[in-house]
């Protein structure tokens, strides 16, 4: 964490996790000072390092029907609001080498996406623009081999990356988190926790992808447990109506609950 520079995050010096949260996707601007807003509370009471985590677009679909955006440049400043509003950190995917350069004028961590995490052009587009780089682990990657991609980022002069593990494919229809990789990963990059991706079932046959919201708090709890640097989830105050990763989501009445716990045990933790 103490390597990272993100612009405006407070309470570095709590001894808590750090948080990336937020809807999947940008819907709207109301929706996103709605969260935004609930979050900032949660965390300011807590003292927890916030980020604010909003998709411009979708680009990652099973279908083509499926929601990917309200439009790029309107997503974008809605998350630029966000930051000039509340004063806090946003970050976002990108998916093409154009992206890279669009979105850095508007957040402050541009997010590779885990199917995307070994396209060289992409990286190297990301780190040159001088952003801090989130580097999600591909479902098919072992932890390290994440080496290799933040290696990228630094051979760029960008020393700004982390990584983010969002759980290893488990059969067809499935995620699992091997805690090990924590540590493994911490071992080269500051590490992040995505709880609510890695309890997510794809590949349903229709066509939607399916999840497990309600091991949320598990999951969770033992990465703080393990002694994860930064805990990502993905909030919405109507899940179920979520235009994106609703069924997987984190009900957004349910989070305060959660982060009292995992505080808790952060502080437990930090005790030894």
């Amino acid at each position: 964490m103490d390597l990272l520079k993100i612009p405006q995050i407070k309470h570095t010096d709590s001894g808590n996790f750090f948080l990336l949260a937020g809807p999947c996707a940008i819907e709207g601007e109301d929706m996103a000072m709605r969260i935004a807003e609930k979050l900032i509370d949660i965390t300011e009471k807590l003292k927890i390092p916030y980020v604010f985590k909003g998709s411009f677009k979708k680009a990652n679909r099973s279908r083509i029907d499926s929601f990917s955006g309200i439009g790029d440049e309107k997503a974008l400043k809605i998350l630029r609001k966000v930051s000039e509003t509340f004063k806090v950190p946003t970050v976002t995917d990108i998916h093409t080498n154009d992206d890279a350069a669009m979105a850095a004028q508007y957040v402050d961590i541009l997010q590779i996406p885990a199917f995307l995490v070994r396209q060289t052009d992409l990286v190297v587009a990301a780190a040159n623009t001088g952003k801090v780089v989130n580097l999600k682990k591909g479902q098919f990657m072992s932890p390290e081999s994440m080496k290799h991609a933040v290696q990228k980022v630094l051979d760029c002069r960008n020393e700004n990356v982390m990584v983010t593990d969002r759980g290893t494919m488990f059969g067809y229809q499935d995620m699992i988190v091997d805690y090990r990789g924590i540590p493994t990963i911490q071992q080269f990059a500051t590490t992040v926790l995505d709880v609510t991706h890695s309890l997510q079932q794809p590949n349903q046959s229709i066509g939607v992808t399916g999840g497990r919201p309600d091991m949320i708090e598990t999951v969770a709890k033992a990465g703080i447990a393990v002694g994860v640097d930064g805990i990502f989830i993905e909030t919405h105050f109507d899940p179920a109506h979520a235009k994106s990763d609703g069924a997987n989501m984190l009900h957004l009445d349910l989070f305060e609950g959660l982060m009292i716990k995992l505080v808790a045990i952060r502080k437990a933790i930090n005790s030894f």
